[in-house]
Order: C-alpha cells, then structure tokens, then sequence
C-alpha cells in the first residue's frame, strides 16, 4: 500500500514540459495532468483547471454544482470525492469571480448520502470553505420529466415512463468530482460515471446490465442541459482491484482536469494502464461525438505521461460483483426482472450491505484504511 516512486514504472515526476498531447491540435480537447503534495494539494486543484482552461467554459455569472462522487458512506482511499478536492476547487472558483455554488450529494440503494458526507470528511470541507449542499434525493430538490432531444441509445426502453432529472439541474453548471479507480462493471470510473448517481433517481441499478449505454446516454442529456460541463479528478490516493469499494489503494501524487468528460476518463484509463477506446463506454462516447477517447488526439498538458502504466487490473470481481454479474449477463439474467426490479429487490441490497459493511470492512478494509491513515495524505484526510 505504498506509492510508486521515482524509478518505478507507474509513476512520472514534476516535468516543466507538458506530454505527448503537449503539441497544440487546433479542436482538441485539452486535459490538464499535475503532480500535486499534501500541502499543495489545495492551490493544485486551481492549477490544473487554469491548465485546462477553465475560464473558458464555465460562466461565473451561471450557478455551478460541484458534484460530489460518494461510492460508499465508510471513507476509503480513492473510493469517494476527496475534502481538499471540494475546498481546491471551491476556492478556484471563487477566486475567478464564481458566487454561487453549490455542492450536489446524492445516495444510492445501498449508500446514505448524509452519512458519506460526514464521514468522508464532506461536510467538513464545505463548512470551511462555507459551501452550502443539496442532497438530490431529498427535499428541496424534485425531480422533473425530461424528453432528450438526442437518441437514447438505452434510457427509453428502461424508463417507457420517461426519464427524469433533478429539477435544479438545467441551465447550471456541473463540475464532477471524481476519483481515478477501477470498477467492478466498467472497467475504470471517472467523469462520466459520475453523473450516474444524481442526474438519474434511484432506480437508477435497473440500466447496469447496459451501463456503458447508460453512461453515454447520460452525458448526452448533460450536454444539453448544461451551459458548461467540467470535471476536476483526484488521483492523490488511487483505487485498483475490485472497486469502487473493494480496492487496493495506491499513492499517484496527481490531479487531472478538462471540459471534455470523455477526454478526462481516457487520459485516466491510459495512466491506468488500459486502452481507453476498449472501454465500451468511452468508446460509445468517442462515436456519438459526445467527446475525444482515443489519446493521441487529445492536447495533455502539464505531465509527461506517456511513459506512465500504472499496471492496475479491471477484471477482478468480489463475492457480491460475481453474484450481480450472474444476473446481468450470465444465467440469471431471465430472473433480473424479478430479482432486481420487483418488491423483493431488498434482497440484494441486503446482500451488498453484508458484504461490504459487514465482511470486507471489518476484514481487508480496516486494516487499509489504518495503513492509509498513516499516511500523509491520510494526515491530511484528517485534519478536515
């Protein structure tokens, strides 16, 4: 549980030229990658979106949501938003003229959303920075029909009903919070996936039999409902293995920031050591023109990457992941009606609850966690 440093493979250090991406193309996306410490962390998080051209794309006269990644209520490395990613990029914003944000929570079947932001130290970084929040599942925040105006690839036939949205969303900026780690159902999870929890309801597991359809769907709607999209990605502590939950943490000492979601989640793959365009989703994403997935197009500033492979692996799974996969896309997938979009539906968050709160947590987690504690961002993690 340790950092790779200089002279290991998966890591590059502070270099005054930018990457491979560093040679201008006219049209391209920009993706901003910088080393970053404990005590700089803060001022780097507005280093890297100036980097990456944040004036450019977000308004200060338009109201902006920071919104915040939670994958589990319990704090782990990598797992959920890091509080000096809420603080860095509060202040950012509101050095360049930005007076109203506001930081967007949201929970899931299987997270509480108040209980992820206290104990992920959330709370705590908004309260210094004098953030005000909004849970999306919760009053006052509503939800509201929304017809896309561009072609679902999947959201129609999952919800025949119509689709809903938070009624506080349009025309407001969005930046994404997220954290660089691998999923049990995608592969890596970053930009993208980070809208899957709040600008959909909690119904929100019937589409991960189609999750990478799900995704590109998603970013579709934002695009329309979103003057400015923008993604700041934390890649301090790093999550590999079976995540978002179930990981092995690693230190990577860096922050990533763009405009172009799909940019931001292939510069990460790459540092993750996967070929971004045989991720489904940023590959769907790249055709649809939602955003650039193929590396060598987009402009990265900042790091030189081009050496970097962190080795992680994305085909691990957990007890729990196994069993989900089974219903998704293996024998059981006649049953997934019944099993996950019924009544009896209790039964698998119940599932997942004991697995991960119960099992892993107190078993593999806590001793992680205790090790990462000791760490100096973990010393940082606490003195929020």
């Amino acid at each position: 549980m340790t950092s790779m440093n200089a002279g290991d493979p998966g890591t590059t250090q502070p270099s005054p030229t930018t990457g491979p991406g560093s040679q201008s193309r006219p049209g391209s996306p920009t993706v901003a990658v910088v080393a970053t410490t404990p005590e700089t962390a803060v001022a780097d998080m507005g280093r890297a979106m100036d980097l990456a051209g944040v004036g450019e794309f977000l308004s200060p006269e338009i109201k902006t949501f920071l919104k915040v990644n939670i994958s589990w209520q319990h704090w782990f490395p990598a797992c959920s938003t890091t509080p000096w990613q809420i603080e860095g990029v509060t202040k950012a914003l509101e050095a360049r003229g930005h007076k109203d944000l506001v930081a967007a929570h949201n929970g899931t079947v299987v997270v509480d959303s108040y209980e992820g932001e206290f104990k992920n130290k959330h709370k705590a970084a908004q309260e210094k920075v004098g953030l005000p929040d909004i849970h999306l599942d919760s009053e006052p925040n509503g939800w509201i029909d929304y017809r896309p105006k561009a072609e679902m690839l999947v959201l129609d036939d999952i919800f025949p009903e119509g689709i809903q949205i938070p009624e506080s969303f349009p025309g407001t900026n969005i930046v994404h919070l997220p954290t660089m780690k691998t999923h049990v159902f995608t592969t890596m999870t970053g930009a993208m996936k980070n809208a899957f929890g709040g600008l959909l309801h909690r119904k929100r597991h019937w589409t991960h039999s189609v999750i990478h359809e799900t995704l590109t769907d998603l970013l579709a709607i934002q695009k329309e409902i979103h003057p400015g999209l923008f993604a700041v990605m934390d890649g301090t502590f790093a999550g590999d293995g079976p995540g978002p939950r179930a990981m092995r943490w690693h230190i990577k000492d860096r922050i990533l920031a763009s405009n172009d979601q799909v940019a931001i989640d292939a510069v990460a793959a790459k540092m993750m050591g996967f070929d971004p365009m045989s991720i489904k989703f940023i590959r769907l994403a790249h055709e649809r023109g939602l955003g650039c997935g193929d590396v060598s197009q987009i402009n990265i500033v900042g790091e030189d990457i081009s050496q970097v492979n962190w080795q992680f692996t994305g085909v691990e799974n957990t007890f729990a992941s196994r069993g989900q996969k089974l219903i998704y896309w293996g024998p059981l997938k006649p049953l997934e009606k019944l099993l996950l979009r019924s009544p009896i539906v209790g039964w698998a968050f119940l599932a997942s609850n004991l697995y991960h709160n119960g099992y892993w947590l107190k078993t593999k987690g806590r001793r992680r966690i205790k090790a990462a504690l000791e760490t100096d961002w973990g010393k940082l993690f606490q003195s929020y």
